[in-house]
């Protein structure tokens, strides 16, 4: 026993358990009765106001800082003493945990058999020529690997994430199940009110583990490798245009090894006539492609630009 008031509690407990007189008690343990009679005429109700008042306006500070700002509010007291105060109100600083993520589902996912089964969704990020920074929201179906939409913007926010959602449902209909990371314009309340409205099953993955969305991350690097490294950007509207054109050429001209050497399109085709399908990927018009088929051969890429 060292600090005073520990003391006090063991004179205090003596005299309950062994009916003990405080004379006898402090012979017993060897306490000043003096120290254990001793009561401070000191009223702290003052600063204690103060340090919480301060503490409430700088919630983060810990008692070093508050007692500088008591400091300068001209409350020149020990920084002993406000640690001390600051310990006995627990004004000690939280520790914030990591931002709240929607969990992943454990039911593993269906088995991709046919169109709007499953979609996978994702972001990207370039810069324009002068360093202004743009986004890309990515959205593809599984079945036949087929990109549904490459928004460009500078911002997309969850409801903008929900209107071009509702676009592409408004051209093919509702999918079964969209795959996605674990993103805020993903899991805000907007984006998880929107998706149980229209009954459409959700599946986060796992934080930290892409290849959870593996066909989403094989399209991103596609379009990094083939589209935004290959061409440069001097304006949001260039951006857009040119992401039309990429994703018209993705889905009608370029060949896909997971697809035997296909196009999107020619396996939607091909899966229509073997299987009789009456609405498929083939016959659906492609969004968010241009009017006139693709120019990818343009003046604007890195190469011609001596980039």
């Amino acid at each position: 026993m060292v600090k005073p008031a520990v003391k006090r509690k063991a004179v205090a407990l003596l005299g309950e358990v062994f009916q003990a007189s405080q004379r006898r008690a402090c012979q017993v343990l060897g306490v000043d009765r003096q120290m254990v009679r001793y009561r401070t005429k000191r009223d702290d109700t003052t600063l204690r106001g103060q340090l919480v008042a301060v503490a409430a306006r700088y919630r983060r500070f810990g008692y070093r800082r508050l007692h500088v700002m008591l400091k300068r509010e001209g409350n020149h007291h020990n920084r002993k003493k406000i640690q001390r105060l600051y310990q006995e109100l627990d004004l000690k600083v939280k520790r914030r945990k990591g931002r709240k993520r929607a969990k992943s589902t454990r039911i593993p996912l269906p088995a991709v058999d046919k169109p709007n089964q499953i979609w996978s969704l994702d972001f990207l990020q370039d810069a324009l020529f002068n360093g202004r920074k743009i986004r890309l929201f990515g959205v593809m179906d599984q079945w036949a690997r087929e990109g549904l939409r490459l928004t460009v913007d500078t911002s997309l926010p969850g409801l903008r994430v929900i209107r071009e959602l509702e676009a592409i449902i408004a051209v093919r209909g509702k999918p079964r199940c969209i795959v996605s990371d674990n993103g805020t314009e993903l899991t805000c309340l907007a984006m998880l009110r929107w998706a149980q409205e229209n009954e459409i099953e959700w599946h986060y993955i796992d934080p930290g583990k892409p290849m959870q969305n593996g066909f989403t991350e094989s399209m991103n690097g596609k379009i990094r490798d083939e589209f935004l490294n290959e061409n440069y950007f001097t304006s949001l509207n260039e951006a857009q245009e040119l992401a039309a054109e990429w994703l018209h050429y993705y889905n009608y001209e370029r060949p896909h090894s997971s697809l035997g050497y296909q196009t999107p399109k020619e396996f939607a085709a091909h899966a229509a006539k073997s299987d009789g399908l009456h609405q498929t990927l083939a016959v659906i018009p492609p969004v968010a492609c241009p009017a006139e088929g693709p120019a990818l051969n343009n003046h604007r890429t890195l190469q011609s630009a001596g980039l």
